[in-house]
């Protein structure tokens, strides 16, 4: 039990709040734009070399520079609707998709040229001792201060879109569009703000990442898939169903490489991937508006 709790049950519960914070993006933007995004996975990247940046040059602590470099991911988020966004906007679904991987790209390469495609991380050469509770179980620090933020943040985002004015709108927006704009709602203001806490959350789900892990380049493509199956999973368009998912996917990643039948592991820790994807097509197979009713992809 100590072991199941120590390496499975703690880090499954640290990946699902990575895939959480990315996930909310893609979930909310597809609820009010109506396309996927898929360079939502090279944001995170963004968003963690921004904070790479905070440490290795400004010296920062990695959770001071967090705020800022949600800001200036955001900013960036921002920037891309209207750059290559917004003039597509009455354009068919699959023109914005093209969009977003032509914007994977630049993104990428950008990452790439002005850092470097080596492996990097936060505290390159240091070691902290895990956190001891009862003799036995063993958390690190950074693991707890990861589950807190995203607990903040999930108590936050509840706050915002039930009793504050941008949040009902957007709300409104993804459950009605074009009500919404007859009733005098700011659709652009709503788009803008949505990009905001898409861009702030997936620079939070990078540096979680960078904490937990190291920083490549291809670090938040590779969560793509992940991301989507949470999001699919909780209910396209449902911010809190996307957190729920994000937590089932990560659980179910870790757990699958558990020796819960003898002593090898029950999937090899390589087929991880492999069980969100599992999970998102039995999911768009069996209940296509995920377990929380969100969109259903048409």
């Amino acid at each position: 039990m100590v072991e199941f709790i120590n390496f499975y049950l703690i880090p499954g519960l640290v990946l699902g709040c990575i895939y959480a914070m990315g996930a909310i993006g893609i979930s909310m933007l597809f609820g009010i734009l109506k396309f996927a995004h898929f360079a939502h996975g090279d944001l995170i990247t963004m968003g963690a070399y921004f904070a790479l940046f905070l440490v290795g040059v400004v010296g920062l602590p990695v959770l001071a520079a967090l705020p800022a470099a949600m800001a200036l991911t955001a900013a960036v988020s921002v920037g891309l609707d209207r750059a290559l966004y917004r003039p597509f906007r009455n354009s068919p679904t699959i023109v914005l998709v093209i969009a977003s991987f032509g914007a994977a790209l630049m993104i990428r390469s950008l990452i790439q040229l002005l850092w470097g495609v080596k492996i990097q991380s936060y505290s390159a050469g240091s070691f902290t001792k895990p956190l001891i509770f009862l003799d036995t179980f063993r958390i690190a620090e950074r693991h707890i201060t990861i589950v807190a933020l995203t607990i903040a943040i999930a108590v936050a985002l509840h706050f915002f879109l039930s009793r504050t004015k941008h949040g009902k709108a957007m709300r409104a927006m993804a459950d009605e569009p074009d009500l919404a704009q007859v009733s005098g709602i700011s659709t652009e203001k709503v788009v803008m703000t949505t990009w905001i806490i898409g861009g702030g959350l997936a620079a939070m789900a990078g540096v979680f990442l960078g904490m937990d892990t190291q920083l490549s380049t291809n670090m938040g493509w590779n969560l793509l898939l992940p991301l989507f199956a949470a999001a699919i999973l909780g209910g396209i368009g449902n911010p809190f169903g996307a957190i729920a998912g994000g937590l089932v996917v990560g659980l179910a990643e870790e757990l699958s490489s558990y020796p819960w039948i003898g002593t090898e592991p029950l999937l090899s820790p390589g087929y991880k991937t492999g069980v969100a994807f599992g999970l998102m097509v039995a999911l768009l197979i069996w209940r296509p508006s995920g377990l929380f009713r969100g969109k259903v992809f048409t």
